[in-house]
């Protein structure tokens, strides 16, 4: 019973360092500056880049027919199917004959009976020539039967002139295709009255493979393009390398090229914008007339062109900014001009020199002059990039490096020295 007064104090105190030690290990965790925050980066790198730009335009066909009737009567037949294709000479309407047809009988009596007037007026020529050396007839005799024999042939060549009229209206009675394409609907019924005093539009074909897509760009954007090729900033695609590509109206990229056809020689005064004319394949006929796209036009290569991902440029009032991860792992702002796009990233015309790591992602964690943990990005298109240089990778390790040096070696070794009184005190 006495011996155990004189063992409580040597406990206590043993206790009481136990509780001091663990309360300053606490206290040194808690003054452990946090690890610095991971941010995936990119490292920037000059490529060579086609510059292409976003236009509106609208389709249209690459031939268009009006059909007509060119004679008039009434329609007895609508041959073709609507909608389907035909092909030139192929008959589409039928129009009533009757007129025409007694029109064409009448006019080949009138060429007969012009022959047989000029067979007569030869004959009687004939005759009066031997009569007029032996002196039988007088020379105005003669002279009227060979002015009686012009008139008889100037009458049949009209007579073969109004056949040839009354043939070619007989053979617009069958109205036929002028061209190979897509037939709409009839703008005619049968029975209808057609061609009294005006060509009656019967039908409409278009042709649709290939077909046409003409877009608009504006002379501002032209005057900089040529300034930049003339400056030598940008390199020519030249006439045959000029590629084009279309986007519909739901959002999908047309699977087929085409090229550039031409460029409209004046600036339309109303809207500021010059015409340019493209040609696509359409073989599937997914392209009709009058749809509005997006064509993508390839007008210049810059083959020294800096890109970054378009989530990597801030803009805010003072205009485009990137973050940028310098050497020794701090974050600085950088303003940039990136005025053009190209697929989902930005080309940077001033404010890069290339080399430079660009915070992609992670930048609510990063401040200006704060330090971080740069890691590569791994998001779509990081390839276009530039693979992150291997000072992204290295700049990991010693950042790691500190943080385990605080967070698990100092604090895990407080405890465990401070344990040991605790063991030999039992």
């Amino acid at each position: 019973m006495r011996s155990v007064p004189r063992y409580t104090p040597l406990a206590a105190a043993i206790v009481s360092l136990t509780l001091l030690a663990a309360c300053g290990d606490k206290k040194n965790a808690s003054n452990a500056p946090p690890p610095p925050p991971t941010v995936s980066v990119v490292t920037v790198a000059a490529a060579s880049v086609a510059i292409s730009d976003e236009l509106p335009g609208r389709v249209e066909a690459s031939r268009i027919a009006q059909v007509r009737a060119r004679t008039p009567g009434i329609v007895l037949q609508r041959v073709f199917k609507e909608g389907g294709d035909v092909k030139a000479g192929e008959t589409l309407f039928r129009i009533d004959p009757a007129q025409t047809q007694a029109t064409f009988d009448s006019a080949s009596a009138a060429v007969a009976k012009a022959e047989a007037n000029l067979a007569q007026a030869d004959l009687k020529v004939k005759r009066y020539k031997p009569l007029l050396a032996a002196q039988a007839v007088s020379q105005q005799e003669y002279d009227d039967a060979l002015t009686a024999q012009k008139q008889a042939s100037a009458d049949l060549a009209t007579a073969r002139a109004t056949r040839q009229t009354a043939n070619l209206n007989l053979g617009y009675t069958t109205v036929t295709a002028p061209i190979s394409g897509r037939v709409g609907r009839a703008l005619v019924t049968e029975g209808a009255l057609v061609g009294q005093g005006e060509a009656t539009p019967l039908a409409v074909v278009q042709q649709l493979d290939p077909i046409y897509v003409t877009v608009t760009q504006s002379s501002t954007e032209l005057l900089r393009l040529k300034q930049a090729l003339a400056d030598g900033k940008l390199k020519s695609a030249g006439k045959d390398q000029a590629r084009v590509t279309l986007v519909t109206e739901d959002g999908r990229e047309y699977p087929q090229p085409g090229k550039l056809l031409f460029s409209d020689v004046a600036v339309d005064e109303s809207s500021g914008s010059v015409s340019m004319r493209a040609e696509f394949p359409n073989p599937n006929r997914n392209l009709l007339p009058g749809m509005y796209v997006r064509a993508h036009l390839e007008q210049g290569v810059n083959e020294a062109a800096i890109t970054v991902p378009q989530q990597a440029v801030v803009r805010g009032a003072e205009g485009a900014t990137v973050m940028i991860v310098g050497a020794d792992n701090k974050v600085t702002a950088q303003p940039v001009k990136a005025d053009a796009a190209q697929d989902n990233r930005w080309i940077i015309s001033s404010g890069l020199k290339g080399g430079e790591r660009v915070i992609v992602e992670g930048f609510q964690k990063a401040k200006p002059g704060g330090t971080v943990n740069p890691v590569p990005w791994q998001g779509p298109g990081a390839a276009k990039g530039g693979a992150p240089a291997a000072g992204g990778n290295g700049a990991g390790a010693p950042a790691a490096a500190p943080a385990n040096g605080n967070a698990a070696g100092a604090p895990a070794a407080a405890p465990a020295a401070a344990s040991a009184p605790a063991a030999s005190a039992k």
